[in-house]
């Protein structure tokens, strides 16, 4: 009976020390179930998801509430990115963060307009003092939302320690219900040095899958040689969306020993932006699907757990080895991968060349590259790896390889424009080429004399571009002269067919006005109910202005009792 006892005590203590985080602190931020959309650390463009992303069952304007007892410590308002965002710090040192809102509350809403009026700008950030906005646990902070850089209507919720480092909600106790396990999309075996090679190739290998009954998967056997590594397409689902989302923690065994394994539950924003070198970034940009690597190169990502040699498997000549793959959500559902492996020297080989240019990349110095008109500064540890690139100039062209490899830091790109007219080149920007038809988007330019520059973390084609076009401005909701008693928002279209729009002004009778613009639907919206409109006759001006500088004035007259 002791025995027994000592072995239930130990057992309490082991299972609290494998989760240090408060279960029944944090309460739901909404007044419905808790449906997700996306999950933490999910594999997104250029960084992991740091938080959770809710439902708000397609609609906006669902009351979003304190989590726990605190005080807002952080505002911010922008046209992209989170939109508007609250942050919450809590007596535990946690803060809880709700993003992509639709209004804040009465009270933080004044103290934000307050401040925007006074600044006579939309985008702000605020600090509030600890005693200046203090909350309740589920009082009314915000209201759901679309706004930033949302793709949909829903809350955007984390949880930050005092380092300011995300963890996964899930931790704190946030029940999702998942009874599904994850699913696997693809495995690619990875030949790593020159004298290896699998299934009698020196390339990557799709390998073929066979789905179990149980939901496993067995990998065809392979043949191979030398130091090789495994990558991995996979997600998960949760019961009650059916949302691909991330998964939460990947194992993998070597002839039943553990030799990697990464754990999704916390990382700082400082490491985001080596997902590029977590994934196959070449096969992303190429396939669009994002492939996980099973082992590591280069990476300093802190989420990395009990590695050996790197995760990379040494294949001897007439050697068997069992490889097994375990991906867990964060309910331990879990999907094994089995692959066989067979050591074997091939005699016949199938390589691809080894592509050599005039341009070495030496990661660990700095590199400059030159050309008629065009200067290219790479700083020193850009590249995760010494590589040759391509650099070709054409006329204004600039074909700085292709966008298929990652960077750390980003690259200096400068234009030398005197030889241009200066009616010419004050509209002249620095654009990237993308797309089938290589059309030009505006790069965030400077101009210092007779000389462009722009900063880029992608390799791919630049070309200098002029915007001779002024934005357009428009009336949405009204028209001159009308009266608008009656009416609580003015709403304005605005658009740029060039450089796209920088900044933009409204007044009324003189006085600034906040209008609150959303890109995605290129309208601007003033909000009555501010009480800065007063009089009946009312002279409305919006100057709106694009990136290099092109401006256009709206006026217009509109009554109001």
């Amino acid at each position: 009976m002791r025995n027994t006892f000592i072995l239930l005590l130990f057992s309490f203590y082991i299972s609290k020390a494998q989760n240090i985080y408060p279960q029944d602190y944090f309460s739901n931020p909404l007044d419905i179930p808790l449906i997700l959309s996306g999950t933490f650390a999910e594999l997104r463009s250029n960084h992991f998801h740091s938080g959770l992303d809710i439902k708000t069952q397609q609609r906006t304007g669902l009351k979003v509430k304190a989590c726990a007892d605190g005080y807002v410590s952080r505002i911010k308002v922008s046209h992209g990115g989170y939109g508007k965002a609250l942050y919450i710090t809590h007596p535990n040192g946690y803060t809880t963060v709700y993003a992509h809102l639709k209004k804040f509350a009465p009270e933080i809403e004044a103290y934000v307009k307050k401040r925007q009026y006074q600044k006579e700008t939309y985008e702000i950030q605020l600090f509030p003092k600890a005693n200046e906005l203090l909350v309740q646990k589920n009082s009314l902070v915000a209201y759901s939302g679309n706004s930033g850089g949302s793709g949909g209507a829903h809350l955007h919720f984390e949880i930050r320690d005092n380092a300011e480092r995300p963890i996964n909600p899930m931790l704190f106790g946030f029940d999702i219900k998942d009874t599904t396990i994850p699913r696997v999309g693809a495995i690619y075996a990875y030949p790593i040095g020159e004298n290896a090679h699998i299934n009698n190739a020196k390339t990557k290998q799709l390998l073929r899958l066979t789905p179990l009954k149980n939901g496993d998967y067995n990998v065809k056997g392979i043949k191979a040689l030398g130091k090789i590594g495994f990558g991995i397409n996979t997600s998960d689902r949760q019961d009650m969306a059916a949302n691909r989302n991330g998964v939460y923690n990947i194992q993998t065994f070597l002839n039943g020993r553990k030799n990697f394994e990464i754990d999704f539950r916390r990382f700082s924003f400082d490491e985001t932006k080596h997902i590029n070198q977590l994934i196959d970034y070449e096969h992303f940009k190429t396939k669009r699907q994002r492939v996980q690597k099973l082992f590591i190169e280069n990476s300093p990502l802190s989420m990395y757990k009990s590695v050996e040699n790197k995760g990379i498997i040494d294949v001897k000549d007439s050697t068997n080895i069992t490889y097994k793959i375990k991906v867990n959500d964060f309910k331990n559902n879990p999907t094994w991968i089995n692959i066989s492996i067979k050591g074997e020297k091939s005699k016949y080989l199938n390589t691809k060349p080894k592509k050599e240019t005039p341009h070495f990349i030496s990661r660990n110095k700095v590199n400059d590259l030159k050309g008629n008109n065009i200067n290219v500064s790479i700083p020193a540890n850009t590249f995760y790896d010494d590589t040759y690139i391509d650099f070709n100039i054409s006329n204004d062209t600039l074909t700085l390889h292709k966008d298929i490899i990652p960077l750390k830091k980003k690259i200096k790109i400068s234009y030398n424009i005197s030889k241009y007219k200066s009616p010419e080149k004050d509209r002249m920007y620095i654009a990237k080429l993308a797309g089938y038809k290589k059309s030009p988007y505006y790069s965030f330019t400077k101009r210092s004399n007779n000389t462009l520059t722009t900063y880029t973390k992608r390799l791919g084609m630049f070309a200098l571009a002029i915007d001779s076009i002024k934005p357009t401005v428009k009336p949405s909701n009204f028209k001159n002269g009308q009266w608008l008693s009656k009416y609580r928002f003015l709403k304005i279209k605005i658009s740029d067919v060039g450089s796209g729009i920088s900044k933009y002004r409204a007044t009324v009778n003189g006085k600034w006005i906040l209008m609150e613009y959303d890109y995605k639907t290129r309208t601007l919206t003033h909000d009555f109910n501010d009480g800065i409109v007063t009089d009946t006759k009312n002279n409305l001006k919006v100057i709106v202005t694009d990136n290099v500088g092109n401006n256009s004035t709206f006026e217009t007259l509109f009554y109001r009792k």
